[in-house]
């Protein structure tokens, strides 16, 4: 069963304590940072604090994320960190199709140098400048060429709103239209819903649920986190509530029934019923058990 996404939480790769501790603090990822947390005199030294990081125990899959691929640091990032215990790349900046083409390409050849399975090591691109999100129909699809290398995008509002301009505010208003088209791109690309943005004001924590609660609403899959006391909040927040999956049963339980003696839209506890409102009910039974909050039925 596919494990679910709603909280990639980030660590800096230079910092062996705070790396550690990610692995285990209940988020559904961890990201080693090898960009923006790590000072440019330290990248190429921190490889090897990374991959030391990937060989402990935890609960959660391992990604890293390498630096930009117009930088002289990608190349020699992804080369040092492609192994077995490495489950994704995260590539930051995306703004060409031509640049996904030749990371696949690079992470290929070292997957068949190290007996690694052909695209087993995923690729999640941070949209997260203006050239990327005007280009982000042409990047979608072009992910979508790759097979399993790039399941999905996710959305970066801190060099977003750098690179536009933008007053980044605690309602977060100003970032509606991005959010919407990363979802509504990945979707016609047949790519899983994306990852929404890192919330920065540590302090905000009830503004930060709001931004969850947004995200979850326009049709993100989870959220990206920067400190371990946001993820039980963003797990929470992408996480089917009790009562919703109670009533998701119950209303597959009833069409079928419905549909068995040859009606297709019913009326359950006063909620319209027809295919549409099934298969969402299915999508929300299928979350609670990915996470492990219900048993199989």
């Amino acid at each position: 069963m596919t494990a679910p996404n709603r909280t990639f939480l980030f660590a800096p790769g230079d910092h062996a304590r705070r790396a550690e501790k990610v692995l285990t603090a209940g988020a559904d990822a961890c990201i080693l940072d090898l960009e923006d947390a790590v000072a440019i005199s330290a990248k190429v030294a921190a490889r090897a604090l990374v991959n030391a990081a990937l060989e402990r125990p935890r609960t959660c899959r391992g990604f890293v994320r390498v630096n930009a691929f117009d930088t002289e640091f990608c190349p020699g990032d992804i080369q040092a960190v492609i192994g077995p215990r490495l489950d994704g790349l995260v590539l930051p900046k995306l703004e060409d199709p031509a640049q996904l083409i030749a990371v696949d390409w690079l992470i290929s050849a070292l997957e068949r140098e190290r007996g690694l399975p052909h695209r087993g090591i995923e690729v999640m691109p941070i949209i997260e400048t203006a050239r990327g999100m005007a280009g982000l129909g042409a990047l979608t699809a072009c992910a979508a060429s790759l097979g399993s290398r790039v399941r999905r995008f996710s959305f970066g509002a801190g060099d977003y709103t750098l690179d536009l301009g933008i007053t980044w505010d605690l309602a977060e208003t100003v970032l509606e239209g991005a959010r919407e088209k990363m979802v509504l791109h990945s979707r016609a690309a047949g790519l899983e819903a994306p990852i929404d943005t890192v919330w920065i004001e540590l302090r905000e924590m009830e503004a930060f649920t709001a931004s969850c609660a947004r995200g979850v609403a326009l049709g993100f899959q989870g959220k990206l986190c920067i400190h371990p006391d946001q993820v039980p909040v963003a797990n929470a927040a992408y996480s089917p509530a009790e009562a919703e999956v109670a009533r998701a049963r119950r209303i597959i339980a009833a069409f079928a029934e419905a549909e068995a003696q040859g009606l297709a839209s019913i009326q359950v506890e006063g909620r319209f019923v027809d295919y549409p409102i099934v298969d969402r009910a299915q999508r929300i039974v299928a979350l609670a058990e990915r996470i492990g909050l219900t048993p199989r039925a």
